[in-house]
């Protein structure tokens, strides 16, 4: 069976090969336009959250946040004080960092498995930055729309924590004491701005693929704006986001669809940063009920904001 497998992806990968060599213009148009929107959107708002949330759990941060801000969000989610490190972390970060952070603290043993592949089902915040200044601003040209877009996905994550909160089991197991590092300052500084840029390189890579894959569906079928804007959100959420923004529909169609756009370029780079450790599969699950309750809230928030 692997080896049917095998020899189709060999076959896939030259077909695509020689539609690449028969499109080198749009292909290179496209290369440098993936690494434009790489390093003016996802970079300024990526890299500083990467280099911080590293450091901060490094050093195990919740030591030094009270007591009942962390028993309160433990019990919200039915979470170890641990796994409450990361919660707060991709708050203010943003996926797919959090994906990083919680595989960054399942190799320190702050928490289990167990929990970190229970995480995967809600802890899905959005980049604050990305959503107020490139989408709600560049993108959709409104503040408004970035705050409703904002408010919106991070109610369906926590909403959702809620809603799943029976299906961790906490035991001694999920409450693992983190072993004594004797790194200084400068290491782990050195360490986070190393793997910040590996992970914003393998991201670039990500998008720049996933831009050649939707470009080429679009050329070579010819389609027209909204089946564009369906291939381009599903394979890569950026690009997905600045063609809806040039579409002439709706504001409302703009921030609903905005608020659920997530792309399997996002997934490709969870699964990287995952790998075979922690199983993806909660992740897939998590993004589908996401989308749903944030496309109920942003409707309404429409209305009321």
């Amino acid at each position: 069976m692997k080896k049917y497998s095998n020899l189709i992806i060999v076959i896939l990968t030259f077909i695509i090969l020689i539609v690449i060599l028969f499109n080198k213009t749009i292909i290179s148009e496209t290369i440098i336009n993936s690494f434009y929107i790489w390093f003016n959107t996802l970079v300024p708002s990526m890299l500083p959250m990467f280099i911080i949330s590293d450091i901060l759990i490094n050093y195990n941060f919740t030591k030094y946040i009270p007591n009942k801000i962390i028993n309160f969000i433990s019990k919200i989610f039915n979470i170890s004080n641990n796994a409450t490190l990361i919660v707060l972390l991709s708050l203010v970060s943003g996926f797919p960092l959090n994906a990083m952070n919680i595989i960054t603290s399942y190799n320190n043993n702050l928490i289990s498995k167990e929990e970190a592949e229970h995480l995967l089902l809600f802890n899905h915040f959005p980049n604050p930055l990305f959503v107020l200044n490139t989408v709600g601003i560049l993108y959709l040209n409104n503040n408004k729309y970035g705050v409703i877009i904002l408010i919106s996905t991070y109610l369906s994550s926590i909403i959702l924590g809620i809603l799943v909160r029976n299906k961790n089991t906490l035991t001694n197991n999920n409450c693992i004491t983190k072993s004594s590092k004797s790194q200084t300052f400068t290491e782990i500084f050195s360490s986070s701005i190393k793997k910040s840029i590996n992970s914003l390189l393998m991201i670039s890579v990500t998008v720049c693929l996933f831009l050649i894959l939707s470009t080429l569906i679009i050329n070579i079928f010819h389609l027209n704006s909204y089946l564009s804007l369906g291939i381009k959100s599903i394979l890569e959420m950026t690009m997905g986001l600045e063609h809806l923004s040039k579409l002439n529909i709706s504001n409302i169609f703009k921030v609903i669809l905005s608020s659920s756009f997530g792309g399997l370029s996002i997934h490709m780079q969870v699964i990287s940063i995952l790998d075979e450790r922690i199983r993806y599969r909660n992740y897939f699950i998590g993004r589908i009920y996401q989308v749903l309750i944030s496309l109920i809230i942003s409707l309404i928030l429409f209305y009321v904001i």
